[in-house]
């Protein structure tokens, strides 16, 4: 035998801690729990050699749940020992949830809770949410235990819908679990028989005995629920042996559900059969829960009627001893629970919702401000738009009034009329005058040949280059370039686009159905390829715009 058990440990050698911890915990669920403690001596064996200290920790972690409170509890002190000077994990916190959660497992909730709201604290401090989610999860379970089934199930409903990798497979099992029997005891009934089809499932599939036979307990309180007695006794009859010898907890919560179903039958006898089997085992265990009040209550009763003083007194004497457990748990979680608990997570809640308001407010102001920029910037626009309409329109009516005025006189030179139209700024396009002297007969020549250019209104054709229009008149680019810029006072491009707008100045005052013509066909009327190179061309020239133009325009032969 024990050759058999050192070649066991010998083959552990292979595995990891982490493969080693995940054979623990299969050994261990499934109750195989002589071979869960060999693991868990192998890990920390394994852990010592190699001077680990944080798996040293999680040896003595594992080792602990197989031993009694006195023992396991000096495992979880070397726990505690061995982390104390390790910096930025997660311990403290996890020594004092593994705590805890032993205090729990051994029904001293005075302890257990005390232990978690210190876990809870440390684990904040780190910052650590997955502590944090274990300390709530834990501290849900003692408000079950006192009855607050509904604040309980939000946080069993968190974690088992939003895991985000905080709890593993039987973790996510556990809280369901959890969550059913909340729901039961506040009467969501349609929800827990949605979870127990779905544990039940879950169960078959892992083939976990435990599983099936917990899932088939719930199921039977859910027919005791729906007052489906007789089902609800034959679920828990066949599950009761197999649930003792893993939990004695759920297997006395399972007897005190079958004296309910038989008290629903009205089957006195087997009531008190179940429930007198039930005080054994709480004598046995110590382990103590609220609704054992109505046990006694009922045996005390029953034997009132059947006249058994000794009886009567027997149970008596075991009620006020669990009752006086009994209360001052509850005394101490009641109170407890909302000033170390609920009253911090509430102000924290409440801190949180005046930051994000703050930030509401913040983001809303900014906003605001925001928009009224936008707006300012909107109407600045748009006094802007219309003083430069207004503008527009004004030059537009005086260059109208200037050509009908010349055209009525027809002796006075637009120029002269409003000189400030037309005025070359200085150095503005003489700058680029070519210095050398042209031969006087050949500016002569030149000026001539412009001035038929200009009478013939050639300057209309679209295409018109310095290059082509030297070669029309027979000259070079260079001199023909030099005559205007030393007698136009400007360059090619401006004396065709001078020339044109003139043109079409005066031809849309004139000709009503040339204004009637879209402004593409005025500028191809008048040689320009697009209507962009002669809006550029008219607002350079007129300081207005040719729609502005064309409008005040139809305004004036409206009066």
């Amino acid at each position: 035998m024990a050759d058999a058990q050192n070649h066991n440990i010998d083959s552990l050698s292979e595995f990891k801690y982490s493969q080693l911890k995940n054979k623990f915990y299969d050994y261990y669920d499934h109750n195989q729990f002589p071979q869960s403690e060999q693991i868990a001596k192998y890990y920390l064996q394994k852990a010592k050699k190699e001077k680990n200290a944080l798996e040293i920790a999680e040896g003595y972690n594992l080792i602990h749940f197989n031993k009694d409170f006195p023992v396991a509890l000096k495992y979880i002190d070397s726990i505690a020992a061995i982390t104390k000077d390790i910096k930025g994990s997660f311990y403290p916190a996890r020594t004092l949830l593994i705590k805890g959660n032993l205090y729990y497992k051994n029904d001293n909730l005075k302890a257990a809770l005390d232990s978690y709201i210190l876990g809870l604290k440390y684990a904040k401090e780190q910052n650590d949410e997955r502590q944090i989610a274990y300390a709530d999860i834990n501290i849900a379970y003692i408000n079950s235990y006192i009855g607050k089934n509904a604040e309980a199930a939000k946080i069993f409903r968190r974690y088992l819908y939003n895991r985000n990798d905080i709890t593993d497979d039987y973790q996510h099992n556990q809280m369901r679990i959890a969550l059913i029997s909340c729901y039961l005891d506040i009467n969501k009934l349609d929800s827990a028989n949605i979870l127990i089809r779905e544990g039940q499932i879950s169960a078959s599939i892992s083939k976990n005995n435990y599983d099936i036979n917990l899932y088939s307990f719930l199921s039977a309180k859910y027919d005791l629920k729906q007052r489906k007695y007789k089902t609800a006794i034959t679920k828990l009859s066949k599950v009761y042996d197999d649930i003792v010898r893993i939990n004695p907890n759920n297997a006395n919560n399972a007897l005190y559900n079958l004296g309910k179903a038989y008290d629903g039958l009205k089957n006195k006898e087997k009531v008190v059969e179940t429930y007198t089997k039930l005080d054994s085992n709480v004598q046995k265990t110590n382990i103590t829960f609220p609704e054992l009040r109505e046990v006694y209550t009922y045996l005390i009763d029953y034997y009132k009627e059947k006249n058994d003083k000794e009886k009567q007194l027997y149970y008596i004497d075991r009620f006020l001893k669990v009752d006086k457990k009994l209360d001052e748990q509850f005394q101490y979680l009641s109170t407890e629970l909302p000033k170390k608990y609920d009253t911090p997570n509430l102000l924290q809640e409440k801190e949180e919702i005046i930051n994000d308001l703050k930030n509401k407010k913040i983001i809303l102001y900014a906003s605001i401000v925001f928009l009224l920029l936008i707006l300012l910037l909107v109407v600045y626009l748009y006094y802007k738009a219309k003083k430069t309409a207004k503008e527009h329109r004004k030059i537009a009516q005086e260059l109208i009034h200037s050509i009908e005025k010349r055209n009525s006189e027809s002796t006075i030179d637009i120029k002269k009329e409003i000189p400030e139209l037309y005025q070359i700024p200085e150095h503005a396009e003489t700058e680029n005058i070519i210095t050398k002297t042209v031969p006087e007969e050949v500016t002569l020549f030149i000026l001539n040949e412009l001035e038929t250019f200009e009478n013939k209104q050639l300057f209309l054709k679209n295409g018109i280059t310095l290059v082509n229009l030297a070669k029309n008149i027979k000259t070079n680019t260079s001199y023909l370039s030099e005559t205007i810029n030393n007698h136009k006072g400007k360059n090619f491009t401006s004396y065709l686009n001078d020339l044109r707008i003139d043109y079409v100045l005066e031809r849309l005052v004139k000709d009503k159905k040339f204004r009637s013509y879209k402004l593409p066909a005025i500028a191809e009327e008048i040689g320009y390829n697009n209507v962009q190179a002669f809006a550029v061309a008219f607002k350079k020239k007129t300081g207005t715009t040719p729609s502005i133009y064309i409008k005040e325009i139809e305004n004036s032969t409206t009066v």
